[in-house]
């Protein structure tokens, strides 16, 4: 263990998403107690779907932040593209596609912190990966179209969350898969309450939860096939942690 400032120089939250895309069980969680079952999130993203994702030939990530659950879909696709708005998480996904392997500090308390280096799981092709920076929210047609999109804790992150799901279906080719997950935390920092999906009543009063309206938005193009519930553990230091459940949805466009 040290006392480094460069967890803040290098930002508190690359560390802390390099360290929940890539610590390992005990990297994030060392007690031997606690949610076990929500580690290793951006891993159960894909392979929680696996059945419905099949052997496409291109993936696409939004918002794959640091990289691993756009790694894990090149387990099944030709190609997996993930996009990010951070620039410093694109640099951090594209050296772990360069090297297999990733430098970051573990922060413990205040600015003392653990140095740790992991390495990608075995059995992915990195060079099935490329990474670039983009808005989720802003359709780009050089992309081209994929057999599966997963946006994963995006939806209430961005200023159209309707923006965002249009783009995925726009990305997405006839027949293929599109999963979205989320905690469905709706702020004002992120989406203009007006925009939100879910989480305040509507013009008469009711309250209208985020499925509901994801059904409206989708389901004149895409039916919906399963939904699950996915736990996931971020660590912030070595005694505090969010706890959160995401509700994933599985998506197939209509032919």
């Amino acid at each position: 263990m040290q006392a480094m400032q460069s967890i803040y120089e290098t930002g508190v939250l690359l560390q802390q998403y390099l360290l929940f895309h890539y610590g390992t069980a005990e990297d994030q969680l060392p007690f031997p107690f606690g949610p076990r079952d929500a580690l290793f999130y951006p891993v159960r993203c894909v392979t929680a779907f696996a059945s419905f994702i099949g052997q496409p030939g291109r993936a696409l990530d939004l918002g794959c932040a640091v990289g691993r659950s756009t790694f894990e879909l090149a387990r099944y696709a030709g190609e997996a593209v993930g996009i990010d708005l951070s620039e410093s998480f694109i640099k951090a996904a594209q050296a772990m596609q360069r090297d297999g392997e990733i430098s970051f500090f573990r922060l413990e308390e205040g600015t003392v912190t653990t140095p740790l280096r992991r390495s990608l799981a075995a059995g992915i092709d990195r060079r099935r990966c490329r990474f670039q920076t983009g808005d989720a929210t802003v359709y780009d047609p050089a992309l081209g179209t994929f057999d599966v999109v997963l946006a994963a804790n995006l939806l209430d992150r961005v200023r159209s969350p309707r923006g965002l799901l249009q783009n995925c279906v726009r990305y997405l080719r006839p027949g293929g898969t599109l999963i979205l997950a989320s905690p469905y935390t709706w702020l004002p920092d992120f989406t203009p309450i007006e925009a939100w999906l879910g989480g305040r009543p509507d013009s008469e009063g009711r309250r209208v939860e985020t499925l509901a309206r994801l059904r409206t938005l989708l389901e004149p193009g895409c039916k919906l096939l399963h939904t699950a519930e996915l736990p996931f553990l971020i660590r912030e230091h070595a005694r505090k942690y969010q706890w959160s459940v995401a509700q994933a949805t599985v998506w197939r466009r209509n032919p």
